[in-house]
């Protein structure tokens, strides 16, 4: 037996013992608790969906899912911190648009969503609602593109900050609209929807979920949603193409992302388990009363998906020379 031939017979059983290892490694996943990365503080809608299903996938996997808040600049500081983890399984992250998307094309960032992370399934995604005051004199959303049109830049939208998804949405209908408008920045949609209740602007465009409440109340009044299709949180209220701005959609979305590196064993696990657990009833009733619909794509149609995102939102950004502040 030649050297050679032992050498080469050596490098076979270790690439075998190797490919063993990853396959029972991946068979037995997790064998230890699993850190699942908010890249917002407790309390927000973010937070209650990634509790839910850290609740589930506990329940599945038989092993902790440990839910970390890393909360701070618009859910950037979560995702460079959620880049940065070990790319063995243990750790994960549930990233939305913000982050995700508007983030790196408003400003420069610390983390690549191409090179840093592994897209598996986009889980959940709502629509946002165009409020104006109970008093306003825009009964339909027709009123208020007519009044804009009439009178430009006269009317104000408020926002919860410059590159926001509420900022984003509203200058995408002033581009389909074609009309111009006042944009007037807070530090939170909360602090918006409080001045508009005071009659302060005129109107917003707000997450679903904190807006239905003030609707329900009598506080405000919803003009038109950004889906495609109606909602029950808000029903009743039409679509964006059904009051008057056909093909427009503007809506938030969450999805679950790995580190790069992160053995494709172990990536496949995450999907099936994503899948298996976004599709239980409970999942699905409680994401609904949260405004948003709980979901699992293929890995393919996830990154189908954010690549036309990625298109749409940069050509916005880069016509309206929008900033982050």
């Amino acid at each position: 037996m030649t050297k050679t031939y032992q050498r080469n017979l050596m490098k076979f059983f270790c690439i075998l013992f190797a490919c063993c290892s990853l396959n029972v490694f991946a068979q037995t996943f997790p064998i230890k608790p699993v850190r699942f990365i908010v890249t917002y503080p407790a309390g927000g809608s973010s937070d209650l969906m990634g509790r839910l299903m850290a609740k589930k996938l506990n329940d599945l996997w038989g092993q902790p899912i440990i839910v970390e808040n890393k909360g701070g600049a618009a859910g950037s500081i979560g995702m460079d911190y959620a880049a940065r983890q070990p790319a063995d399984g243990y750790a994960f992250v549930l990233g939305n648009i913000g982050p995700a998307l508007i983030n790196p094309l408003l400003s420069k960032v610390s983390y690549s969503m191409d090179k840093d992370f592994i897209p598996i399934a986009l889980t959940a995604s709502g629509p946002n609602v165009l409020v104006v005051p109970a008093n306003s004199p825009y009964k339909t959303l027709q009123d208020l593109l007519n009044a804009a049109k009439s009178k430009p830049d006269t009317l104000n939208f408020g926002t919860s900050g410059p590159g926001s998804m509420s900022h984003i949405a509203t200058e995408m209908i002033m581009r389909e609209a074609n009309i111009k408008m006042t944009h007037v920045p807070y530090k939170g949609g909360g602090l918006a929807l409080i001045d508009l209740m005071a009659g302060q602007i005129d109107f917003i465009v707000s997450d679903a979920l904190p807006a239905a409440e003030h609707i329900k109340s009598g506080k405000i009044r919803p003009l038109a949603i950004t889906s495609n299709a109606r909602t029950s949180l808000v029903p009743g209220v039409p679509t964006f193409s059904e009051a008057g701005l056909p093909g427009f959609a503007a809506l938030s979305w969450w999805g679950v992302y790995l580190p790069a590196g992160t053995p494709k064993d172990i990536q496949d696990r995450y999907h099936a388990a994503l899948v298996k657990i976004m599709g239980d009833p409970e999942i699905k009733e409680r994401f609904a009363a949260l405004g948003v619909q709980a979901q699992a794509t293929s890995m393919d149609e996830f990154k189908s998906f954010l690549s036309s995102e990625n298109a749409k939102y940069s050509k916005l950004i880069t016509e309206n020379k929008i900033k982050s502040d």
